[in-house]
């Protein structure tokens, strides 16, 4: 039997602005993808990202070039060479591993011979504005297991005291989102081990990052705009020590857990990353979580509304999606 495949633009307006080194969002625009055999319907999500290029609009199109070869059975593996890795890709090969799983009545955990996740730390968001303004919203997220903190290269070290003051418990990843210079990564080292800063998260643009190769730091550096898929991994071991994937890059859960292989094979630690996004991006990066020693998926607690049966916080820890949202039967 053919399959159907729909797709649509959807936009979730955020509780408060999040805030970067690149701008301000207040609105998550995100595509999803249903796929459908005649008895079963699989979902996937994905978020197009500026920064990579990206719209919704060309999400879109990209879809419905590939219409043709999902309806009549493409798999999650041809999508690889029928698709760029991206947003787009990343909500059809979702729905896929949705469908799958609906369709053999079991989940997507067992179809990989992995455990079902459970509840576990997630860092929480402390964005980019006036030091006095991150210093109180961190004070509220005092009590989480782990903050990520938005700087930028103006005043970095301000913005980490103050966050650090305010928060004195958990651990913290600081991300100046490819703002800082090779002089700010070298000077700024003492200050990070000093706020006992666990990691540093992509500070350099990337194709900018060379002056790493080699560099010791004191407080370990993950890649992320610097790595997208498992082929380039080769070379970061000598430039950062962690990886932080996200299925928006990788194309989907099935790229992702090939990255995750490929920068493992290379000794590099494993982050789990996400945009502003819907639980629907959220329930199939909590597989890859389980693997990763820095999870970092509040993307929908940033939402006025996220979807019905979605993921939850409580207290800094994710709770996963009610059964029958994504990748299991209900």
């Amino acid at each position: 039997m053919l399959r159907t495949l729909t797709a649509q633009g959807d936009a979730f307006p955020l509780a408060t602005p999040f805030r970067i080194s690149r701008g301000v969002k207040t609105v998550a625009d995100v595509v999803t993808v249903e796929i459908g055999d005649g008895e079963r319907v699989g979902r996937g999500e994905g978020v197009p990202y500026p920064r990579y290029g990206e719209s919704v609009a060309d999400a879109l199109a990209e879809i419905e070039a590939a219409r043709a070869a999902i309806e009549a059975g493409a798999d999650r593996h041809a999508l690889l060479t029928i698709m760029r890795a991206g947003a787009a890709r990343n909500a059809v090969d979702c729905a896929l591993w949705d469908l799958e799983a609906k369709s053999a009545g079991t989940s997507v955990p067992a179809l990989l011979g992995c455990s079902t996740p459970g509840r576990m730390p997630t860092a929480m968001t402390v964005g980019l504005g006036p030091v006095e303004e991150m210093a109180a919203a961190a004070r509220l997220l005092a009590h989480v297991p782990l903050l990520k903190v938005k700087v930028d290269g103006v005043a970095p070290a301000d913005q980490i005291r103050a966050v650090r003051a305010a928060a004195p418990g958990p651990r913290i990843i600081v991300d100046p989102n490819e703002s800082w210079t090779l002089e700010d990564v070298a000077r700024l080292q003492p200050l990070l081990a000093e706020q006992r800063i666990d990691l540093l998260e992509q500070p350099l643009p990337a194709g900018q990052d060379d002056g790493l190769d080699g560099f010791r730091p004191l407080v370990p550096i993950a890649a992320d705009e610097s790595v997208h898929v498992a082929e380039d991994v080769a070379g970061l071991a000598r430039r950062y020590q962690v990886v932080n994937i996200k299925l928006d890059k990788t194309g989907g859960l099935t790229g992702a857990l090939m990255l995750a292989d490929a920068a493992a094979a290379a000794g590099l630690q494993l982050m789990v990353g996400c945009m502003i996004c819907s639980s629907l991006s959220i329930a199939p990066a909590l597989i890859l979580a389980q693997r990763c020693a820095f999870v970092d998926l509040d993307g929908p607690f940033w939402l006025s509304n996220d979807r019905a049966g979605g993921v939850r916080n409580d207290g800094g820890l994710i709770i996963p999606a009610a059964a029958g949202f994504w990748g299991d039967t209900a």
